[in-house]
C-alpha cells in the first residue's frame, strides 16, 4: 500500500500540472482592434497572393529588358547517312555543331515599351497590395466591430432575462400572496421565455463574429478572445471636401487607373513599331565531328534588317485595337473616380447619419429605463398592471439596442470611410 501511495504522488501532480497547461492554453487571448489588424495583415493569404502578384510583376520587368540583351544557343546534330547505327564502322555518320548569337539592335521602340509596360504592371501590382490591404483593414475592423456589437447584445439580453427573472419571482410571491391574478404570472413567465430565447440568439450571434475575427487573423477558429476595446462616441472632424481630396490622391484603384493608362498607351507604340523596320546582328560558329569547336570551325558575322511592306492589314488592325484599349483604360479611370467619389460621399453621410442616432438613442435609453422604474413602483404599489411593467421592459431592451445599433453603425461608417478616402494605416 505504502508503495502504491508513493507512486500515485507523481501522477497526481502530472496530473495537476496538465490540468494548469491546459487551462492555460485555453485563456482567452486578449485583443485590441491594433492587434487584429497586426494578425490580418501579417496572417491572411489575400496579402500573401497580393505579395506573390508583386514578386511576378517584378520578374515581368526582368524578361522585358532581357529582349535588349544579345542571345546565345548552342545547337547539335547526329546524322547516319549509311543506314546503321552509331559506333558500326560504317563511317557515314556525323556530328554537326552550332554556337548561335542573337542581338535585336532596333525595334522600332517595341522593346522599349515592353519593359516600359512591365513597369507599369509593377505599380498595378503594388496598388493592388495596398487595395488587398486597406480592404482587409476594413474586413477585420468591421468584423471586429461585429464581436463588440454581439458581445453588448448578450449583455443587453442577460441584463433583461435578469430584470424579468427577478420580476417573476416578485410576482410569484404576489400570487401566491393572493394578491395578483394567475395571468400575471403566466404572462411573466411567457415574456422570460422569450428573453431567454433571444439571449441565445444573441450568444450564438457573438460566438459566429469570433469564428469570423478569427479567420480573417488567421486564428484557429475555436480560439476564445477577449476584446479590449469598446465601440467609440468620438467624432470624425474631416470635412467631406478633405475626404474627396485625399481619395483622390491614395485610392489605390485610381492609381491602377492611372498605370492601365500607361500601359494602354504603350501598347500603341508597340502596334505602331510593326510598320517600322527591326535590325538584327547574328554570329554563328560551326563546326563538325567533335563535341567543342577545332581548327575547322566556320565563323559568320551579319547584320539583317527586316521591314515589313504589307501584313494584310495584320499591323493595322493591332494598332486599331490597341486604339481601343487605350479609350477603354480612359473611360475605366474616368469610371474609377467617379465611383471613389460617390463612394466617399455615401459614407460620409452614414457617419454624420449615425453619430445623429447615437444622441437620439441614449435619449431613449434614458427615458426608458425611468419608465421601468416608475411602472415597477406602481406595480409594487398596486396601482400598476403587469402589463405595464412588461412593456417597460421590452421599450428598454429596444432602445439600448437602438442605441448598440448606432454606435455600431457610426464606428463601421467611419472604418468605411477610412477606407473610402485612402487613409487607413497598419
Amino acid at each position: 500500500m505504502l508503495k502504491k501511495g508513493k507512486k500515485s504522488i507523481p501522477l497526481a501532480v502530472a496530473g495537476l500540472l496538465f490540468w494548469n497547461v491546459a487551462a492555460v492554453w485555453a485563456a482567452p487571448v486578449d485583443l485590441t482592434l491594433s492587434d487584429s489588424l497586426a494578425a490580418a495583415l501579417q496572417n491572411n493569404p489575400a496579402v500573401k497572393m497580393a505579395a506573390a502578384d508583386q514578386e511576378k510583376a517584378q520578374w515581368g520587368i526582368k524578361e522585358a529588358e532581357g529582349a535588349k540583351l544579345p542571345s546565345l544557343s548552342l545547337g547539335s546534330s547526329y546524322t547516319d547517312s549509311s543506314g546503321a547505327g552509331a559506333g558500326t564502322g560504317g563511317g557515314n555518320d556525323s556530328w554537326s555543331n552550332s554556337l548561335r548569337l542573337n542581338w535585336q539592335l532596333y525595334s522600332a521602340g517595341r522593346t522599349e515599351s515592353q519593359i516600359s509596360q512591365a513597369k507599369q504592371g509593377l505599380t498595378v501590382a503594388e496598388a493592388g497590395m495596398e487595395k488587398t490591404k486597406q480592404q482587409l483593414r476594413l474586413d477585420t475592423t468591421v468584423t471586429y466591430y461585429n464581436v463588440l456589437q454581439a458581445r453588448n447584445s448578450v449583455r443587453v439580453n442577460q441584463e433583461t432575462v435578469d430584470s424579468l427573472r427577478q420580476h417573476l419571482a416578485n410576482v410569484q410571491a404576489k400570487y401566491d400572496a393572493g394578491v395578483v391574478a394567475k395571468s400575471d404570472v403566466l404572462r411573466s413567465d411567457v415574456e422570460l421565455a422569450n428573453a431567454a430565447q433571444n439571449l441565445t440568439k444573441a450568444q450564438n450571434a457573438y460566438d459566429g463574429a469570433v469564428v469570423s475575427l478569427n479567420n480573417l487573423m488567421g486564428y484557429a477558429q475555436d480560439t476564445e478572445l477577449a476584446l479590449k476595446d469598446e465601440l467609440s462616441e468620438i467624432t470624425d472632424s474631416r470635412t467631406l471636401e478633405e475626404c474627396l481630396q485625399q481619395a483622390l490622391k491614395q485610392r489605390p484603384e485610381i492609381q491602377q487607373a492611372e498605370a492601365n493608362i500607361a500601359i494602354a498607351r504603350e501598347g500603341k507604340d508597340i502596334a505602331r513599331s510593326g510598320n517600322l523596320p527591326s535590325v538584327n546582328l547574328s554570329g554563328t560558329n560551326s563546326w563538325n565531328d567533335s563535341f567543342l569547336p577545332d581548327d575547322d570551325n566556320h565563323w559568320s558575322v551579319g547584320l539583317s534588317a527586316s521591314w515589313n511592306i504589307f501584313d494584310g492589314n495584320i499591323t493595322r488592325a493591332k494598332v486599331r485595337s490597341a486604339d481601343a484599349t487605350w479609350d477603354k483604360a480612359g473611360e475605366q479611370a474616368r469610371q474609377t473616380r467617379d465611383n471613389v467619389e460617390t463612394e466617399v460621399r455615401q459614407t460620409y453621410l452614414s457617419v454624420r447619419e449615425a453619430y445623429k442616432r447615437i444622441d437620439t438613442t441614449k435619449t431613449a435609453v434614458a427615458k426608458a429605463e425611468e419608465d421601468v422604474n416608475i411602472s415597477q413602483v406602481k406595480y409594487n404599489a398596486g396601482a400598476g398592471t403587469n402589463i405595464e411593467v412588461m412593456d417597460a421592459q421590452l421599450a428598454l431592451t429596444q432602445a439600448k439596442i437602438n442605441y448598440i445599433q448606432a454606435l455600431y453603425d457610426f464606428n463601421v461608417s467611419k472604418a468605411k470611410l477610412d477606407k473610402a478616402a485612402g487613409t487607413q494605416h497598419n
